[in-house]
């Protein structure tokens, strides 16, 4: 039985949410509203129990990890939370020798440039991960009927900051085992499959009533590229969790060229960042998907008169879709103001209540 599964007679579940109603492009009360990095460094909360805590062990902490997750749900009123945690932790916790360094972000200590190196990515096991579990018990008891989603890195992006040693404007390494030892190269993305898909079904089984793959990097690459050395990796993940049946999200950064694409791997809501509009990310991804996005984080610093302006567009560029989930383009940025974000959302709600 999913974890979505509706209980008769009981309270409300996120089952009843907008949030999943609109991963269901089932029709919706008002348009859900969450932003990626919504837990995080905008909040002066955030930054207040983080104090003197490296980034890493704080996502091992489940009582810190519950109360960061809660932080923006209180604070801004959106439909979703999404569980704190990083893309690289199930690195971490099969014993690669990395870590998060503020302003650079992850960097492994000896990049995996060989078949050698394969050695080194073992099975993750849901013990290796026990304070995920723990802390999305925590949190589902709190949350009560809003969702939660769970997340995890797509096997491209984790190959990217393995292979290069930590974050690449160019991905030259990653491009060059890629075209010139491409055996090797899905023998690294078939190994994190394995370890991704172990880490959301962690979730999942946990509680976590929504998940979503993160592919930061994979707009570096070409459709031809990504069809051939990447989508049966991100496709092997999804299939992973299909039998849960929660709601998969699929999201890219420069993705535009690639919507189509992360749909087929096996997404049921494909996230759009901010370089296309809505309305025409739908005719890219075809029929059978809900959308996700796509409002550019920079306008939130523009006043709240531009940030209704631009959120309205997306509104109208959102309005025939079977379902729409309103998120940024990509993360909330670090210096933004939080009460923009929680005027944004409701200005969302009150202008899509039905």
């Amino acid at each position: 039985m999913s974890v979505n599964d509706r209980p008769s007679g009981q309270q409300p579940t996120p089952y009843d949410s907008a949030f999943l109603k609109a991963c269901r492009r089932e029709p919706v009360p008002h348009t859900p509203v969450w932003f990626m990095r919504q837990a995080g460094r905008s909040l002066p909360e955030y930054l207040k129990v983080r104090e003197g805590i490296p980034m890493l062990e704080s996502c091992m902490r489940p009582e810190l990890v519950k109360e960061i997750t809660l932080q923006p749900v209180r604070r801004h009123d959106v439909d979703a939370a999404i569980y704190f945690s990083d893309i690289v932790v199930p690195l971490k916790a099969i014993g690669l020798d990395l870590d998060i360094k503020p302003g650079v972000g992850p960097v492994v200590a000896e990049p995996i440039r060989t078949r050698a190196d394969l050695a080194r990515l073992r099975d993750l096991t849901p013990d290796d991960v026990w304070y995920v579990t723990e802390a999305i018990g925590l949190l589902t008891a709190e949350l009560g009927a809003t969702p939660l989603i769970g997340f995890a890195g797509a096997p491209f992006t984790l190959a990217s900051y393995l292979v290069e040693g930590g974050p690449s404007r160019n991905h030259e390494h990653t491009k060059a085992m890629m075209y010139g030892d491409p055996q090797l190269w899905a023998d690294l993305l078939d190994r994190l499959a394995d370890i991704t898909g172990t880490f959301l079904k962690v979730q999942i089984e946990a509680g976590a009533s929504a998940v979503q793959l993160f592919d930061s990097w994979v707009g570096a690459l070409a459709p031809a590229d990504y069809r051939h050395s990447v989508l049966p990796a991100s496709a092997k993940v999804f299939d992973a969790v299909a039998s849960y049946e929660v709601p998969r999200i699929h999201f890219g950064v420069g993705t535009g060229e690639l919507l189509g694409l992360l749909g087929e791997a096996g997404a049921d809501v494909v996230g759009v960042d901010w370089r296309v509009p809505l309305d025409e990310a739908a005719r890219r991804v075809g029929p059978g998907k809900a959308l996700q996005g796509n409002l550019d984080p920079a306008v939130l610093f523009a006043g709240p008169a531009a940030v209704e302006t631009k959120a309205r567009e997306v509104l109208d560029a959102a309005a025939d879709l079977e379902g729409h989930i309103f998120n940024l383009g990509h993360g909330v940025l670090p210096t933004m103001d939080p009460d923009a974000l929680t005027r944004l959302v409701a200005f969302v709600h009150e202008n899509t209540r039905r």
